[in-house]
């Protein structure tokens, strides 16, 4: 791992390692050279009572690999099912494209790509449940 760059916004909160860490007055930019340290920002987060729909149940998933409350291995196969199913429900080639690039980045490990791809996936999912059949 290369490390991660957090860019975070005045008074902003990240989980790193179990510790809520929160930014001060300015801009700041951080860099997480640790290869498997565990970080999440708050901003990201999903409450779990919000996991409510496929989608954001799949954030919340890649949320707890990211804050260390999961194994990612124990993890990998469950998240890999859940984007396969996921890929059942977005058929058009752009989300395709999104869940390739998450699938793809859950299998080489990098949690935090997985994550902004699927929370990509919100507005769309958004959109689709508030289609209603008669």
């Amino acid at each position: 791992m290369s490390g991660l760059v957090l860019k975070l916004s005045p008074k902003e909160r990240v989980l790193i390692n179990g510790a809520v860490i929160e930014n001060g007055d300015r801009r700041s930019r951080l860099s997480i050279k640790t290869p498997d340290a565990h970080i999440l920002r708050l901003r990201d987060a999903i409450h779990p009572e919000d996991a409510k729909t496929p989608v954001r149940r799949a954030c919340f998933a890649v949320q707890l690999v990211l804050s260390g409350d999961s194994a990612p291995d124990t993890a990998q196969h469950g998240l890999l099912r859940q984007i396969e199913e996921l890929s059942q429900v977005f058929k058009d080639p752009d989300s395709r494209g999104i869940l390739a690039e998450a699938s793809e980045s859950l299998i080489e490990g990098h949690h935090y790509r997985t994550l902004k791809a699927l929370r990509s996936l919100l507005a769309r999912e958004d959109r689709l449940l508030a289609i209603r059949p008669s």
